[in-house]
């Protein structure tokens, strides 16, 4: 199982092991850190799984469809590196993924 690094918004670093072939937000959601919201459940209709990745990782990633794109756009906290967690698959070629939960919009 891959590992996957979550650091939360008030600063503390979780490591857990996740399944390959579920999302990082569903890895997260399965881990018990409750303050990532995904209040659409992965249907990249809100932006409440937000995260940043690790710039080491951003070039692993799938590219960015145009509608997480733009479900971004409304997040005042986005940046270079952010993310839907819900639209990034967990793959073991991720393993040692570092992605930080966004701030709440």
């Amino acid at each position: 199982m891959p590992k996957l690094i979550v650091v939360t918004r008030e600063g503390e670093e979780r490591e857990i092991m996740g399944e390959a072939g579920l999302s990082v937000m569903e890895v997260i959601r399965d881990a018990g850190i409750d303050e990532l919201l995904a209040l659409c459940g992965g249907c990249c209709s809100c932006a409440t799984c937000h995260v940043h990745v690790d710039p080491e990782f951003v070039a692993k990633l799938p590219k960015m469809s145009a509608d997480e794109d733009d479900l971004l756009d409304s997040s005042a906290d986005r940046n270079a590196t952010s993310r839907l967690s819900c639209q990034v698959a967990f793959t073991e070629d991720l393993d040692g993924l570092k992605v930080t939960i966004a701030a709440e919009d």
